[in-house]
């Protein structure tokens, strides 16, 4: 069965967003990157094992797969942009009851029931699903109890305030699957549900 892998950027103090300013995020791949080699190195093999998709409308409409194909094609032989060609070479799925038909190639809509989407593509054949989506996506995603990893890519900054990813469910304990600190200053930690 496939695994439903939630990866956020966050701040120290646990939020996922501050006013659409990212300025705080260690992020942005390209030239200038704050991104540490072994970093890269590791959001690489995580990635490697992934070969479906699952986003928010909002984050496909705000450009994040014509964002990452692009940098497939202007930077197809770098290693550090591996998971670029991975995003553009695997399936995606945009949960949405907004949208009718899907404006991406590899991409397809699937509205309605979330539980039961996401449990249909955990029956699947094949690696890995990653999440990518803004705090109420995940928030909901969460609540149904719909992830098997949460991986956190903690920034080394302090919001004070802005939104969070658990603000939907209750009590909930985890499991630490592993952490790791680098260079760079992120500090990426996994966790699992505790069953």
């Amino acid at each position: 069965m496939k695994k439903l892998i939630l990866q956020m950027q966050m701040s120290v103090d646990g939020f996922v967003g501050a006013d659409e300013d990212h300025r705080w995020q260690l992020w942005e791949w390209g030239d200038d990157s704050s991104w540490d080699e072994e970093l890269k190195q590791d959001f690489n093999a995580v990635f490697a094992t992934v070969d479906t998709i699952l986003l928010s409308r909002k984050m496909a409409e705000e450009g994040y797969l014509a964002h990452w194909r692009e940098a497939a094609m202007r930077y197809p032989k770098d290693r550090s942009y591996a998971f670029a060609r991975r995003i553009v070479e695997a399936q995606k799925v945009v949960l949405s009851d907004r949208l009718k038909v899907s404006l991406w190639e590899r991409t397809r809509v699937a509205s309605g029931n979330l539980p039961r989407e996401v449990n249909a593509l955990k029956q699947g054949e094949g690696g890995d699903i990653a999440v990518f989506g803004g705090a109420g996506f995940a928030s909901a995603l969460i609540a149904a109890g719909l992830v098997d990893e949460l991986q956190f890519f903690i920034n080394p900054a302090v919001l004070g305030a802005g939104r969070r990813i658990f603000d939907q469910c209750g009590f909930a304990r985890l499991k630490l699957a592993g952490s790791k600190a680098y260079a760079c200053g992120m500090v990426v930690s996994r966790y699992a549900p505790a069953v």
